[in-house]
């Protein structure tokens, strides 16, 4: 087994020690968030850092590096108040990867891929057509994270989109139903084939 020490990270070139930081911490979820700025412009950008904060109220948290530079999403949800979140499947791999590319606030995403925005019950943001799982969210607070200038987003579900063949009896969502993928580091995609669930467990 490998063994590398703080002193020796340092020492690591810069791309390297991004990947093997970003991929030790094990698999991620994938999505997609959808914004629209004030002015119209739709945008979609891919992320690894969703994470559950609460049930209830249902809340999702995600972290948004410094924005020292244009962060086009940050923006969009501080100016709206609303986003969306996507679960990213098999068959967009390529093209939800995409998103990352760093356009210019007034492109949109969505006209640089195959992905399709669409709009449900009249919420401002819009959701990414064929993700089996979306999710419309309203923005909730922020918190700035000292250490390294980033920031946590948080989030509440207002309103949650699943495909039918997902949801199972007990309100478990079987993602692997529908070959949604998880991320290993910033660019290494994986599709869970199967769930194993076990029983809650209490002292024996």
């Amino acid at each position: 087994m490998t063994y590398i020490d703080n002193e020796e990270l340092d020492t690591f070139d810069h791309l390297y020690r991004i990947n093997l930081i970003n991929s030790c911490s094990g698999y991620k979820s994938a999505n997609l968030l959808g914004t629209k700025s004030a002015s119209g412009i739709e945008n979609v950008a891919v992320f690894s850092s969703v994470t559950h904060i609460g049930s209830n109220p249902a809340m999702l948290g995600f972290f948004c590096r410094p924005t020292s530079m244009t962060r086009n999403t940050y923006d969009n949800i501080k100016s709206t108040g609303f986003y969306t979140i996507n679960h990213i499947h098999e068959s967009i791999l390529e093209d939800a990867h995409h998103t990352s590319a760093k356009y210019d606030a007034h492109i949109s995403e969505f006209d640089k891929t195959q992905l399709i925005s669409e709009y449900k019950k009249e919420f401002k943001a819009p959701f990414v057509k064929t993700a089996p799982l979306q999710l419309a969210m309203e923005f909730v607070e922020e918190y700035h994270i000292k250490a390294n200038d980033t920031i946590l987003v948080i989030g509440k579900i207002v309103g949650l989109y699943i495909d039918n063949e997902l949801l199972e009896n007990d309100g478990f969502i079987n993602l692997s139903k529908a070959n949604v993928a998880a991320i290993n580091g910033l660019d290494g995609y994986a599709v869970p084939k199967s769930n194993t669930r076990l029983k809650y467990q209490r002292p024996k």
